[in-house]
């Protein structure tokens, strides 16, 4: 299932045989066959070596490339290009087996139970998709594999309002952003919208249409927003005359058919220029200077976690694209080890969640959500201004009728982490803590609080754990960490050293008030421009 290694990795609890058996015999014969493609070497040198492949570092290969600069890129993930045992490269969301986590051995869904009982399973340790990394107070959902987070959300591609981009990136011209780079951005990326005629009709919708009822009932503004996701292809599985994916419940991890993830937009084109390569299941651990270029260390790693091999390459400029979280640990370690020692006192401070939080409401019987439900969510609720949040109405799909509304609320938290190295243990903590995430939870009252009493319903109780009302365990969006303008200068340079960027959501301090992905890639889009004109 990737194309740096030629063998399968049978986690230690199993038997070769059992493994085979559990998984199918198309993993292995496709990984011994020899699809692997060559990936960087030991002592190699390159003139630009991309650490990640998510939306920053995507826009930054591209348009690199496009100058005419070769680029390499490193992910740690997998390059989910081949099938398995069931014919599909992406697993089911119903039916989660060892391609859906990275490194795990039970899975950890964000909806943890339901009516009562706990739905997570075990799983083989492998590097699948979705990595929920656990820290004191939180667990982040991250992408692993070539597109990052690209893979695993839900694809809702919003613009945030001109009038609140001031408080999402004070130092960035907004009127260079709204005329250029988000448009930039939502055209690569494939943004389209659903056609609200048959959005108005279709069974998969219902749950979103209860949800605008309510929200219009209690006065709230719902509005569509646009997406990744081929709206026409989700017709079509509708319809019943295209093989089911959106439909079929396919978002957590991975989707097989219509959603243009990374691998199809900004990826695509980049390998198709020639000068862009990837190695795929490669760690970077180190970059520190080595005369006018850098020293990478690298690990190489198998299905299993455990290291392959170990290499050393040289790059004369680094561009740090391995998301919020990656890139501000590696950067918080760096510095603090001594091997980027003149970066400044910014590094791994500003993160945020987005203000994430989910909830559930259990509506009347005569209000059915529907038990067939598209797993795209298309609109949301808006109460930003009055209340601080926006709060996307997300499905159950499920397969049966629950009666049950769910939400995933972006909310106006002002609270902000920091990472910082931890020398006794070698790795990096970050202090988020669950009582700073109050204040989403206020945010998002003010509109399911008062959509209850309109509608004389109650929230529900058994998704979370036993008698948990809020989701506040999590977040979708980790953002900041290597703050523009802060860490960096206001084009993602870093602070001490020539020649190392960051391009990613790190740059962002910790909310955009919508989903963040497009925000990322049009201030990537901003910044790659620049350091194209000047830098190289």
């Amino acid at each position: 299932m990737t194309k740096t290694t030629l063998s399968v990795n049978v986690p230690s609890h199993l038997s070769r045989r059992s493994f085979l058996v559990g998984t199918g015999s198309i993993l292995a014969t496709a990984a011994l066959a020899g699809r692997a493609a060559a990936a960087i070497g030991d002592g190699a040198h390159v003139p630009v070596l991309v650490i990640g492949t998510g939306y920053g570092g995507s826009v930054a290969a591209l348009r690199l490339a496009q100058a005419g600069v070769d680029v390499h890129m490193v992910e740690m993930g997998m390059a989910w290009d081949t099938p398995g045992p069931d014919g599909k490269i992406f697993v089911n969301t119903k039916s989660p087996d060892f391609r859906a986590y990275w490194l795990r051995t039970r899975t950890k869904q964000p909806i943890s139970n339901f009516l009562g009982f706990p739905i997570d399973k075990d799983v083989p340790r492998y590097t699948g998709i979705l990595d929920a990394e656990e820290f004191g107070g939180i667990i982040v959902y991250q992408g692993r594999g070539v597109g990052g987070g690209s893979l695993v959300n839900g694809g809702m591609a919003v613009t945030p309002k001109r009038e609140n981009f001031g408080g999402v990136l004070p130092s960035v011209n907004p009127d260079e952003m709204y005329s250029t780079y988000y448009p930039r951005a939502n055209a690569e990326l494939g943004v389209n919208n659903v056609d609200p005629a048959w959005w108005e009709t279709v069974d998969c919708y219902q749950y979103a249409r209860v949800g605008r009822k309510h929200a219009q009932r209690s006065n709230f503004a719902f509005t569509l927003v646009p997406n990744v996701y081929d709206m026409n292809y989700m017709k079509q599985e509708a319809a019943g005359t295209a093989t089911k994916s959106a439909v079929d419940g396919e978002i957590l991890y991975g989707n097989n058919y219509g959603k243009k993830s990374l691998q199809k937009t900004y990826l695509a084109k980049a390998r198709a220029t020639g000068r862009v390569q990837i190695s795929t299941l490669h760690r970077v651990t180190s970059v520190s200077p080595s005369g006018s270029s850098y020293r990478v260390v690298i690990e190489q790693l198998n299905t299993d976690g455990s290291i392959a091999a170990t290499k050393a390459v040289t790059a004369d400029r680094v561009f740090f694209s391995a998301g919020s979280v990656g890139t501000s640990k590696l950067l918080t370690k760096l510095k603090a080890t001594g091997a980027l020692p003149n970066l400044n006192g910014e590094v791994g401070k500003g993160w945020g969640d987005n203000g994430n939080v989910m909830v559930g409401r259990a509506n009347h019987l005569w209000d059915p959500t529907g038990a067939v439900q598209t797993s795209i969510p298309t609109a949301g609720i808006d109460n930003w201004a009055a209340g601080g949040a926006f709060a996307e109405v997300a499905p159950i799909p499920t397969g049966i009728e629950t009666w049950a509304s769910f939400y995933l609320s972006i909310t106006k938290n002002p609270n902000r982490a920091q990472f910082t190295w931890n020398a006794s243990a070698n790795k990096v903590d970050l202090n988020w803590q669950t009582a700073w995430k109050q204040p989403s939870i206020d945010m998002a009252k003010s509109i399911f609080d008062k959509i209850n009493a309109k509608e004389g319903t109650i929230y529900r109780t058994d998704l979370f754990g036993v008698y948990k009302i809020w989701g506040d365990h999590l977040t979708y969006h980790p953002l900041g960490g290597a703050v523009l303008n802060k860490a960096t200068d206001n084009y993602g340079r870093l602070a001490g050293y020539s020649g190392l960027y960051v391009m990613d959501g790190s740059l962002i301090p910790g909310n955009t008030s919508v989903n963040p992905f497009v925000t990322i890639t049009a201030l990537a889009e901003r910044n790659i421009e620049r350091i194209i004109a000047t830098d190289l």
